[in-house]
């Protein structure tokens, strides 16, 4: 090791140099942008190019154990002037910084997740670092594997990449990349990278607002009549109309299709009723509800009135389906009971220590009573219609009220409670706590996509500098509880008024949110950037060899997409004139080896596109373009140069030799040129044809003289030149070629003495 200047070298000045390096450990890898695309075989290792030359190679690339394994990593070319860093990074793509990172920077040079590799001579060479070989080359391992310090490469993609170390961390100089996927992955896959938000990100926007139906206090989307049914009470200050009922709406449009605004009273006598809260539905059309104080009704689309009963006793505080098809479950304060639909007879009873509100799920045979006066939730066996156990909701008694929902994936429930979320599973153990900033006022889930979405309602006391007036709608996965969508503003969304309520179509895709103060119902519509679902890999092919590349991404809108090209190892890159599609064709030519080509995708929430792949093109094989492609690109003449002969007008080589579209001769076996005459036909016949051609006289031994005519390349060894005339009309944007391999006769080619 070389010490610094006025440091003596050894043990002390090392530990202080690994204190003083650690110190900016925890920054070293959180900003590696990355650059260079890969140029191999998937499953093989793979070299990538850097922005000034450097190759980097990676040992092991696909079906990488996700528990760790090492891999060897190979550069060459790097700066001898900088050092640089070696790690597994998550990948957000070109010229963005890759953050997490495996394990971070290695500083004690025992772990092996990342390597650390300076300069010949640098005061970190030793223990902490590798010097560079001859060349800038190394040659390390590192550890890597699928999880780890917050980066799982199975939700995102992952890539060992260099950068700069942290002496130079604004240099990019350095930066090269190389994907790799373990196993279980789709190398083809991975989302891509996203642009402005990360690939697959899903958000909801508003699509409409629906001001038909009053003000709006609870929903429900009947699941087979598709039918939007709005409980409702009066808004007063719109108009002079009652707008108290069961109102059904379009919930494409919004448009009102039935109102249904009485229920029989106390007397049986029909009056205005509003209805307050949605049991659950009718088969085929139609719902349950409750309307004040003490109504059960149900009713469908076209029904002049609601059918119902009136039940004794205590205002009605909560109503769900009951466990056969003509009953219903109905809280009355501290009583639950199981009516009878058509005549409001009791079958059950049950008396709890408290409470006002539950969420029945009959799929699990249980029942959840919530106490928020007490702070307790009490669970009823469906089956003995008994309390099978009693537990805390965290914060103590007192808390306000939000809801109690059950998710029917799971048996789980969830209670609003202030501004919590509380997640007990089926056995009452609560297992996590959702906080937001506004107070939980209602949730619903959808087993389709495994989501439970929560609407959060703003308090509406200005007072408080807690409040804002507005709401918000959150989405989480109901295994994880990880936030699966952008959050969404509810401007305007309180509760002075009444709570907000939900309903949302099965699978997601489209979100209603009521809100009473403002008597309106916003239909939220789900948007998901674009996600890849079939990417390009690196292709080598022949010159004169048609290659496809193909991409494939998923979105909402329907993504648009359009094919990119690099011609400086994606530094810089263009679009490919016309190539809007999910495949690109094109002709592989010569000049094209090393281009780096990616699909980029795009609707209105992002732009996500393919990681880069890399096209070789190597020289066309001679067995395709000996004697026979050479006589049938032939001029005039189709005499062929025996054994011994001299050439004639025009003439091909019948065993060895090929003209070219450009004109250009070869002699055949035993040929004699004729002191070098062949080659100077060659080149008179490469005025004729056009320039680009070299010929060589007695390719299979014969003595000719090779004469070159335009700097063009193959003849002598046997490989068909492609005609500039050939090849021109099918170039577009960067020099790619989009027509199919064609054989094309060159008229009049002549040899001249």
């Amino acid at each position: 090791m070389t010490s610094t200047p006025g440091t003596a070298p050894g043990g002390q000045s090392r530990l202080r140099r690994r204190a003083g390096t650690a110190a900016v450990a925890a920054l070293l890898l959180a900003g590696i942008p990355v650059g260079a695309a890969v140029s191999a075989d998937a499953g093989t290792p793979k070299t990538a190019t850097g922005p000034q030359g450097q190759k980097l190679t990676v040992s092991a690339t696909t079906g990488l154990d996700p528990a760790g394994q090492k891999v060897r990593v190979q550069g060459e070319g790097y700066g001898l002037t900088n050092g640089i860093y070696v790690a597994l990074c998550k990948d957000n793509g070109d010229k963005r910084v890759p953050s997490p990172c495996l394990g971070g920077a290695d500083m004690s040079g025992g772990s092996k997740t990342s390597q650390w590799i300076v300069p010949p001579g640098d005061p970190y060479e030793g223990d902490l670092a590798q010097a560079f070989g001859s060349g800038g080359t190394f040659d390390v391992e590192i550890e890597i594997a699928q999880k780890g310090d917050g980066l799982d490469c199975a939700e995102v993609a992952c890539s060992v990449v260099t950068r700069a170390d942290h002496r130079a961390a604004g240099d990019r100089t350095q930066d090269v990349r190389i994907p790799v996927a373990f196993a279980g992955q789709d190398p083809g896959d991975g989302g891509g990278e996203g642009v402005d938000v990360p690939a697959g990100t899903i958000s909801y926007k508003s699509a409409a607002e629906f001001t038909t139906a009053g003000k709006p206090l609870d929903l429900l989307l009947h699941p087979d009549s598709k039918k939007l049914y709005v409980g409702a009470d009066n808004l007063p200050d719109t108009a002079d109309v009652d707008e108290r009922g069961l109102h059904v709406l379009n919930p494409e449009t919004g448009t009102s299709e039935s109102w249904i605004s009485q229920a029989p009273g106390s007397t049986g006598a029909l009056r205005p009723s509003a209805a307050a809260r949605i049991a659950g539905p009718l088969p085929g059309d139609g719902v349950v509800y409750n309307y004040p104080l003490r109504g059960v009704g149900s009713a469908k689309s076209g029904d002049e009135a609601a059918s119902g009963v009136w039940l004794a006793g205590p205002t009605i505080t909560d109503i769900a389906p009951g466990t056969t098809p003509d009953t219903v479950l109905v809280a009355q304060g501290a009583t639950l009971s199981e009516i009878e639909r058509a005549t409001g007879t009791a079958t059950r009873t049950l008396t709890l220590p408290g409470g006002t509100q539950f969420a029945a799920d009959p799929e699990w045979g249980a029942l959840w009573y919530s106490d928020f006066a007490a702070g307790k939730m009490h669970r009823v066996d469906l089956t003995s219609f008994t309390v099978s156990g009693s537990f805390d909701l965290p914060g103590g008694p007192g808390g306000m009220a939000g809801f109690t929902e059950t998710d029917p994936a799971t048996g789980a429930v969830w209670v609003g409670v202030d501004r919590s979320v509380l997640v007990f599973d089926a056995a009452g153990t609560l297992v996590k706590t959702l906080v937001g900033k506004d107070l939980a006022r209602d949730a619903a889930f959808d087993t389709a996509s495994g989501r439970a979405y929560v609407v959060w309602q703003d308090g509406g006391d200005l007072s408080d500098p807690a409040n804002d007036n507005n709401g918000t709608l959150t989405v989480y996965g109901i295994e994880d509880f990880a936030v699966a969508a952008k959050d969404l503003s509810l401007p305007g969304n309180h509760s002075q008024a009444g709570a907000a309520s939900l309903a949302v179509e099965p699978g997601g895709t489209t979100v209603f949110v009521t809100s009473p103060a403002e008597g309106k119902i916003t239909k939220l519509v789900r948007q998901v950037s674009p996600l890849v679902t079939r990417a390009p890999a690196d292709l080598t092919a022949e010159e004169g060899e048609e290659v496809a590349l193909t991409a494939e991404a998923e979105g909402a809108p329907e993504p648009t997409v359009r094919w990119q090209v690099s011609t400086d190892g994606a530094q810089t890159w263009k679009d490919v004139e016309g190539a809007t599609e999910s495949a690109l064709t094109f002709t592989a030519r010569t000049a094209q080896d090393g281009y780096r080509y990616r699909a980029e995708f795009r609707n209105d929430l992002g732009t996500t596109r393919t990681a880069a792949v890399t096209l070789t093109v190597t020289a066309a094989t001679g067995g395709d373009t000996g004697g026979d492609v050479g006589g049938d690109t032939g001029g005039n003449g189709e005499a062929s140069n025996g054994a011994d002969s001299t050439g004639s007008d025009g003439a091909t080589g019948g065993d060895g030799g090929t003209q070219t579209s450009g004109g250009s001769t070869t002699g055949g076996p035993d040929s004699t040129g004729g002191s070098g005459s062949t080659g100077t036909s060659g080149g008179s016949s490469g005025t004729v044809g056009g320039s680009g051609s070299t010929v060589g006289g007695g390719v299979a031994g014969g003595t000719g003289t090779a004469a070159t005519s335009g700097g063009g390349s193959l003849a002598a060894t046997g490989a068909t030149v492609m005609s500039v005339t050939l090849a021109a009309p099918g170039l577009v944007g960067a020099g790619v070629l989009v027509h199919r391999r064609a054989r094309r006769r060159t008229e009049g080619a002549t040899l001249t003495s």
